[in-house]
Parts: structure tokens; sequence; C-alpha cells
């Protein structure tokens, strides 16, 4: 099933697609939860099942869809898909022992009709296609079989960063959290779509070209690995995500590499998961104080010539 959130006379309300794409607003026929709480209930998904094969549905485009889920955290992965080697090469040469976790803090995620600021202040703005785990059971310490009954569903993430301001610190908090740095699917897949979370095939798009094209099963640290190792250190709460991770760009796009600039637009797809597409936009910030400099310099030569 696929479960949205969406916006109609001013009040936000939970629905499901249909086979066809149209919505089926699952608050109007007497399904009042939140999309967690159904991504949490066994009774609740099966009601809202059946309000997808039954219910009046209505046109996609009539409706505003709204960021699904407000994770109260986001715990992203580094390093996780082996690069790309020559023939003959060990890939597994340069697998870590554990997994690079950072955070994205609760003012990343935006909705995937959000255009996304490039911050006037960052230099070196990049993109990094993501699969999001969506919890739906509390989880700490779970061992790795148990792992993936904890996660509700999946959602496709474009970890945005400034590496600039990666590289001001020791850390990368800052790098990876400017206001709306973490675009979010409109969408969330619930488990029971996905046979298989580590056999999909993650790419990226940018102007037109794929820059990123690599399988889930090149992943050095699984989902479920990733759920349990995390569990281990801190209780995973319902409507937290964990970012997996990003295959390294192509060679051919990395070495054509530039950082985003206001205009580009990003698309991540992911097999049955759909895609996200992120715009990027210019920073109104800047255009005022550019506007306040201006004025200020026409003031100060009107004085002059008076």
């Amino acid at each position: 099933m696929r479960l949205i959130r969406f916006s109609t006379g001013g009040e936000v309300r939970t629905g499901a697609l249909t086979a066809t794409g149209d919505v089926v607003d699952l608050t109007a026929h007497g399904l009042v939860a939140d999309l967690v709480e159904i991504l949490a209930s066994d009774d609740l998904r099966a009601e809202a099942g059946a309000l997808v094969e039954t219910a009046p549905s209505l046109p996609r485009d009539s409706v505003s869809l709204v960021l699904p889920v407000s994770p109260g955290k986001v715990l992203a992965i580094g390093y996780n898909y082996r690069g790309h080697v020559p023939p003959g090469a060990d890939p597994t040469a340069d697998d870590p022992a554990f997994p690079d976790v950072f955070v994205k803090t609760p003012n990343t995620p935006v909705s995937a009709s959000t255009g996304v600021v490039v911050p006037a202040v960052a230099a070196e703005v990049d993109y990094e296609g993501e699969i999001g785990l969506v919890i739906a059971r509390r989880a700490h310490r779970v061992s790795v079989e148990d792992a993936l009954s904890h996660v509700g569903g999946y959602v496709v993430l474009n970890d945005v960063s400034a590496r600039d301001w990666q590289r001001k610190g020791s850390q990368m908090t800052l790098g990876k959290c400017f206001d709306g740095f973490l675009p979010m699917s409109d969408v969330v897949v619930t488990r029971d779509e996905i046979a298989d979370p580590q056999d999909l095939l993650v790419e990226v798009v940018r102007d037109g070209e794929v820059t990123v094209s690599q399988s889930t099963d090149s992943m050095i640290f699984p989902m479920a690995f990733l759920v349990h190792h995390l569990s281990q250190a801190m209780t995973l709460e319902v409507g937290d995500v964990i970012s997996t991770g990003t295959p390294q760009k192509l060679p051919a796009a990395q070495d054509a590499h530039r950082h985003i600039v206001a205009g580009d637009e990003v698309t991540v797809r992911v097999t049955g998961l759909g895609e996200l597409t992120t715009r990027f936009i210019a920073d109104p910030v800047s255009a005022i104080n550019a506007a306040s400099d201006t004025n200020t310099a026409s003031d100060t030569n009107t004085g002059v010539n008076a």
C-alpha cells in the first residue's frame, strides 16, 4: 500500500493511492489515524487496504501532498555502498568495520513539492539519492533477524549536503543540516510491497544524465543490520527515519561533477518505491541583502549628489 498525507480545506488528512494513482481519503471514510499509526497497526493497515479497494477516489492533482512523516530523529549512514572497482579487484577491500552514522536534524525534512534553497553562504552543495526506512514499531536492542519487522515502510530521500560546511569542523552536522536539506518523497510504500529491500535499483538523474545507478545488493551494511546496530545505542521510536546511504556516483559523472546551483533539478528513483524530484532554488535572503545593498548605495549617492 502507498500511504500519503495531504491538505484539503485547510486540514491535513491521511490517504492512500489506488493502483491508478488516485487518492482515497482515508480520514473522510472514518479511518481517523495518522499515517504512522496506520504503519504501526496491522488492523489499521487492513482497514486502509480495504478502503483503497472499495472507497471512491479523488484525482491526485486535486489535492496537495505534504510531508508524510515528521521524524523525531533521522539517523543517516555515510559510506554504505561498495565503490566501483577495476575488474578482478576485491570490492570488499575497503569495507569499514562499522557504519558511519550522522544525524539530520528536524529542520531538514521537506516535502517533495518544496524547493530546496541553495544557501548563499554555501559554495559546495551536493546531492545523494537514498532509501529511507520509516520505523513503525519501537526498537530497542533488536536482533538482526527481527529488525525489519520494526520497519513500517520506505521513502525516497535526497541527502543534500554543503561540503564546504562539512569541512568547517570535526563533525558533519552543519554541512548536513541546513534548512530543507532532506527532501522526502510524498509517498510511504509499506514494507509488504517490497519482497527484498536488498534487491532494489537506486538511480539518480541530473540534467538528463544518470549519475548514480547501483543495486542495494551492494550495500556494505544491509538495512536489517542498520536497524539492529542503531537500536543497540538508542531506542528507535515510531516515525523515526533511517537514511541508508547513497551509492557512489558513476565514474564519468564524478569526473564531470559540479556543485548544485539554483535552477538545478535532481531526480532520485528506486525500484518499487517511485521517484523524488528535488528543485533547487535561489536563496531569498541573498536577494534581499542584494536589494538592500543596492538601495543603500542609491540613497548614499542621492545624498552626495544633493
